[in-house]
């Protein structure tokens, strides 16, 4: 079958472009969430599934998600912060899953935002990124 917008494919590099853009913003507002109004529900949820220090383990979870957030946005080792957030969303998703008193999320925004990074793992960083398919 014929594509409808045969000419709308040039574009189509600036498509990870648009998911990076908002994987990143999404990672930084989660980020920003645990600093501010969901602490001490990351702290209850640590605790809960017995994670030493989880004041600290928060902190960093939060840290990591604003990074990774940063790095999406501008680009930069692109397929490695994808790994890494995407560790980070199974897990959580896997939680909600088997334990939906901890996280009040749904699990439809854990698999969409891990398609999300899976796809930007297949495609690269896509336009505007300083990483640079070899």
């Amino acid at each position: 079958m014929l594509n409808s917008f045969p000419e709308l494919l040039t574009y189509s590099f600036f498509a990870p472009f648009i998911l990076r853009i908002v994987a990143g913003l999404v990672f930084i507002d989660l980020g920003i969430l645990i600093f501010k109004g969901e602490k001490a529900t990351w702290i209850n949820s640590f605790r809960t599934l017995r994670i030493p220090k989880p004041e600290l383990a928060a902190k960093i979870l939060g840290i990591v998600e604003i990074i990774g957030g940063a790095m999406l946005i501008i680009g930069l080792y692109t397929q490695i912060v994808v790994l890494i957030l995407a560790v980070i969303i199974f897990a959580a998703g896997y939680i909600e899953y088997h334990r939906p008193e901890i996280l009040k999320r749904d699990l439809i925004f854990y698999v969409m935002l891990l398609v999300i990074l899976l796809s930007l793992l297949l495609t690269g960083a896509g336009a505007f990124a300083f990483d640079l398919p070899l």
